[in-house]
């Protein structure tokens, strides 16, 4: 092996004791393609809304996305400790129109490389957003029942698939859909919990991967309160 060969398969590793806890996205996330956001290649996004998490990773960027009303002062609390780009959740269901529009403006002046819309998202709100920012608009889709290509000429730049177990097929089926206008559309996909699910959803056409980290504060914390346990028998 030769001196190029080896720095090519042999990736050195600098951090340090007090951040050997990071939280590291899973590593079959590499395979995929990635998508470059303003030139930085993003391939995998943490999905969670844990400030110290997200404080505290190795992702590309995070997903901020939650089941409430959109909150300015949220966000704000997630721009002020994210390390990576955001891509902000403005809402699309009950949240909606010039509303969704304001928060979509807001997130954008405080940091955010993307904003994100909810499945619920009429034309008419993507139209309002698509007015006052910058930055891509990415729709989530859910299922099946979505015209896609109306999406994509109302303004949409990427589409950010969550079909739960059936995430990997539901991939198949908008890169299928979208191939003869839109060959190379961005597409963000859940990758669910094992490295077999995550490749699935990989193969079947996602650019990027979302992985969730539940529990993962609380986890952490717990595994160092036992160690300080042992330390003080």
């Amino acid at each position: 092996m030769n001196g190029s060969d080896f720095q090519r398969k042999n990736v050195p590793n600098l951090t340090s004791k007090l951040r050997s806890d990071i939280v590291s996205a899973p590593t079959t996330i590499r395979n995929a393609s990635g998508i470059n956001l303003f030139g930085k290649r993003i391939k995998s996004i943490i999905y969670t809304m844990d400030v110290a998490v997200i404080a505290n990773c190795n992702a590309d960027a995070v997903l901020a996305v939650y089941p409430w009303t959109p909150n300015t002062k949220i966000l704000n609390a997630i721009a002020t400790v994210s390390n990576v780009p955001i891509l902000a959740g403005i809402g699309g269901g009950l949240t909606k129109g010039l509303r969704s529009a304001t928060v979509g403006f807001f997130a954008e002046e405080n940091g955010a490389q993307a904003v994100v819309l909810n499945a619920p998202t009429t034309l008419d709100t993507i139209n309002s957003v698509k007015r006052v920012v910058d930055v891509p608009i990415i729709y989530t889709v859910v299922n099946q029942s979505v015209d896609l290509q109306e999406r994509i000429q109302a303004g949409v730049k990427a589409f950010n698939i969550a079909g739960g177990k059936q995430t990997a097929q539901l991939v198949s089926w908008v890169r299928q859909q979208i191939e003869p206008f839109a060959p190379n559309f961005p597409i963000i996909a859940s990758g669910g919990k094992t490295a077999a699910s995550i490749q699935q959803t990989i193969d079947a056409g996602a650019n990027a991967i979302t992985f969730t980290a539940y529990g993962m504060t609380e986890a952490v914390f717990q595994r160092k309160m036992e160690l300080y346990r042992q330390q003080n028998n």
